[in-house]
């Protein structure tokens, strides 16, 4: 998929749930629970084991039908094993510039962190497309983005930590661009104990949010 494709996507479905899982098992079954909920992308952390290996494994099975992509990229080694494996997107917890170029050498989506204004600053001067504001709930949530968005109205931001269902309606009045969310939907006591189900349902309820929050009619366009 082309950069511009794969920002369209993120913007249609408007989440991007964080598989973080302590084995390789753990991980597919957790891209499973979120898949039959009815959000397609994923985005496997480096901290799972083998996290490229799940990466490839989950792009062979479901190909076009789910997104995939690599999250807590910390350096352009990984960045680049995380392509191979097939990833359509990078996420960082921070600004990495080699991650960056890394991305832009491979025709591929990175999504830098950043918290303040001048890491917001330096992202988008260089070429980041799409920021991630982590960790968004520690300074203010949806109030902070909002402040954010003041004097950067074109950033397309997407708030990460403390966010899930019950304020994405928040997050997105705020000027949320997506949503990256982690254990509020992947539970992993739920993942161990192999309920499904339960993750399957949030999955669920949050593209519920989403949609109400953000009616396709009121959809921004990308650039």
């Amino acid at each position: 998929m082309t950069i511009n494709e794969v920002i369209r996507r993120i913007e249609q479905v408007g989440v991007i749930p964080v598989v973080r899982a302590g084995s390789v098992d753990e991980a597919r079954r957790a891209v499973e629970a979120i898949y039959a909920g009815g959000i397609p992308i994923v985005e496997i952390t480096m901290t799972v084991p083998h996290a490229p290996e799940v990466v490839r494994q989950v792009v062979r099975e479901y190909g076009n039908d789910l997104l995939a992509g690599a999250g807590t990229v910390l350096q352009s080694t990984a960045a680049k094993r995380c392509l191979d494996a097939g990833a359509e997107f990078l996420v960082s917890p921070g600004l990495s510039i080699s991650v960056l170029s890394t991305a832009a050498a491979a025709d591929k989506l990175a999504i830098p962190g950043s918290l303040t204004p001048t890491e917001l600053m330096t992202a988008l001067d260089s070429d980041a497309r799409l920021v991630k504001i982590f960790p968004c709930g520690n300074l203010g949530g949806p109030k902070y983005l909002k402040s954010l968005k003041a004097p950067f109205p074109d950033a397309r931001l997407i708030p990460t930590g403390g966010v899930n269902a019950a304020n994405a309606a928040e997050y997105f009045a705020a000027g949320a661009f997506a949503l990256g969310i982690g254990a509020d939907l992947v539970d992993l006591a739920a993942l161990r104990d192999g309920n499904l189900n339960k993750i399957s349902r949030a999955a669920r309820e949050l593209a519920a949010a989403v949609q109400a929050a953000r009616p396709p009619a009121a959809l921004p366009s990308s650039r």
